[in-house]
């Protein structure tokens, strides 16, 4: 496939999702840019994906309004002349126990982070092969995608689902040259980890074998990489980015106090 021209980055208000928008244009990526409440983040990542020399174009999406929510990736792709790269970022989660979980959380949850992915790259992918120039489809999972967590049983539920949904449409979309991967953080320093603006290297994080959170930019360049001619033999893969998190395990690995676990 040629490079890119065109992206939608859903959920790209603040936090990885403005650090994806921004990383594509800066790679000469014209972005179309979704919010779910925060306009005012829209318009602040707008204004750095222009600053970056590239064309945007920003809607609302809330992913509780489905299947109708998802018409937004049309919307984008009409008014930014076509879609080549989809980023499924647009995220929500729970802190509860599942025993004590209403139906109503588990589905707000679901919808958002599996229903919501589903219906984009279903969009998006028709666009794709509507053009016949391929594609990338990157959804953002989690390392939740592959190990678990107390009190966040829809959450990793969604990421678990929407791993092997990256697996199907992988195979689904080959034919079409629309590869479709996941990537899957580990602790970043975001709005949603309560952490905007914090510079990671700060905080330090004695389970992690590098020692601290990520940045939302060290997402974003792996997001770039895979939107990138030179990711194009890369399909149905999870790159995991998580500052080797998982091999610690990631319950256990925010419970550490010290590092005597380095020692022999």
């Amino acid at each position: 496939m040629n490079a890119p021209l065109y992206a939608v980055v859903t959920g790209s208000d603040s936090g990885i999702g403005k650090a994806i928008a921004v990383a594509l244009a800066g790679g000469g990526v014209d972005v179309g840019i979704t919010y779910h409440q925060d306009s005012a983040g829209a318009i602040r990542t707008a204004e750095e994906v222009r600053q970056a020399g590239a064309r945007c174009a920003v809607r609302q999406l809330d992913l509780t309004d489905l299947p109708g929510a998802a018409a937004v990736v049309d919307e984008l792709a009409d008014e930014l002349g076509g879609v080549d790269v989809l980023v499924n970022c647009a995220g929500t989660g729970s802190s509860e126990k599942a025993l004590d979980m209403d139906y109503a959380t588990w589905r707000s949850v679901l919808s958002v982070d599996l229903d919501g992915a589903f219906l984009c790259a279903q969009r998006a992918a028709r666009r794709m092969i509507a053009a016949g120039r391929g594609g990338r489809i990157i959804n953002i999972t989690s390392v939740h995608e592959h190990l678990p967590r107390v009190g966040a049983a829809p959450y990793c539920a969604a990421k678990a689902g929407l791993g092997a949904l990256t697996q199907v449409l992988a195979l689904e979309l080959s034919e079409h040259g629309i590869t479709v991967n996941s990537v899957a953080p580990g602790e970043i320093s975001t709005p949603m980890t309560g952490q905007e603006d914090v510079d990671p290297h700060t905080e330090p994080r004695h389970g992690v074998p590098l020692g601290r959170p990520g940045h939302a930019k060290e997402v974003a360049a792996v997001v770039a990489f895979l939107a990138t001619p030179a990711a194009s033999y890369l399909t149905g893969a999870s790159i995991v980015v998580d500052g080797g998190m998982s091999l610690m395990g990631p319950q256990a690995s925010q419970l550490m106090t010290d590092e005597k676990w380095r020692q022999i």
